[in-house]
């Protein structure tokens, strides 16, 4: 009966002490995927917030971009990557939520192939139009497009982008029709409406900042439940015309899974402590991305409830690539 004790209290100390691999990591640089292209709204923050989170880990965190296919092959290297800590993925709503819920084939399941870190930042959109364009607000825009249905085209970064999915909410909960006109990318498609191509779209506050001294777009209102506090005088769409609409994309950390909890944690602790540091906050508000920071459990949360919330969309709206 002693050694049958003995063997228990044994079992259970090792379940319960730290891995010998988190006792040591990180022994060398970690890398952060990136499933989108170099200067993309991903890409800055992971630049940012990995810099940081490399002083509290004493090891460099490098970027290494990965786009392609809608950010679907980056999103399969990091699924199939050895779950050890050293591939961190750094990914947006838009391939963990909506990609996955339009491509049968997109090769990756985000709810069992990775185990969630924490949300590094909120993504408000702001809804813009070209300077040219009648509409002043969102309730003569409503206005206008009630009066001539699909007349109004709007611009997206391409088929299941959030600003695509984001525009789909907004005709959808404002009861009207608009046409939409898909780009290679949200740069692109901001791009076009600057120019006075397509006269209205979503984009992420982050490029929208850029645009106001010069009035190269009108900004309507935020996708935000609240304002945005860099622009106070702004309205949401929901005040402005549309209850109770509410877009906000992210971005967050995962590893795969598999990957050790103690590890996990360390990677959490990092970034939280990089999203803490004044310099970190400061660059990332004046980015137009908003602070944020959970618990690995609030982000598993949060992509279970927004995978199921943004397929429910996706499938009424027959969004397909």
């Amino acid at each position: 009966m002693k050694h049958v004790l003995g063997g228990l209290a044994l079992a259970f100390a090792t379940m319960h002490a730290p891995s010998a691999q988190a006792q040591t990591y990180p022994d060398r640089p970690i890398k952060l995927l990136v499933p989108l292209a170099a200067a993309s709204a991903v890409d800055v923050v992971a630049r940012v917030v990995g810099e940081k989170m490399g002083d509290a880990l004493g090891q460099r965190l490098y970027v290494e971009n990965m786009p392609g296919a809608a950010g679907r092959i980056g999103m399969r290297a990091a699924a199939h990557a050895a779950p050890d800590g050293y591939t961190v993925l750094v990914a947006n709503d838009s391939v963990l939520t909506m990609i996955p819920n339009m491509a049968a084939d997109a090769g990756y399941d985000p709810v069992k192939e990775f185990a969630p870190v924490t949300q590094l930042v909120r993504i408000p959109l702001g809804l813009i139009v070209h300077p040219s364009f009648p509409a002043k607000d969102v309730g003569e825009l409503i206005a206008q497009a009630r009066a001539k249905p699909n007349a109004i085209t709007y611009a997206t970064g391409g088929p299941g982008s959030p600003q695509h999915v984001a525009m789909e909410l907004f005709v959808r909960t404002a009861g009207v029709q608009m046409t939409h006109v898909p780009y290679r990318g949200a740069t692109q498609a901001v791009n076009e409406i600057v120019a006075g191509h397509v006269p209205v779209g979503f984009t992420g506050m982050s490029s929208v900042f850029g645009l106001l001294p010069e009035n190269r777009v009108r900004l309507l209102a935020v996708s935000t439940p609240s304002r945005v506090a860099q622009l106070p005088n702004v309205p949401t769409v929901a005040e402005a015309g549309v209850p109770g609409f509410d877009f906000v994309a992210w971005c967050a950390l995962l590893v795969p899974a598999g990957t050790p909890a103690d590890v996990i944690a360390k990677l959490n602790a990092a970034a939280a402590k990089a999203l803490a540091d004044p310099a970190v906050t400061r660059k990332l508000l004046d980015l137009g991305f908003e602070i944020g920071g959970a618990t690995a459990g609030d982000l598993d949360t949060l992509i279970r409830r927004e995978y199921s919330r943004m397929g429910d969309l996706i499938r009424s709206a027959n969004i397909r690539e």
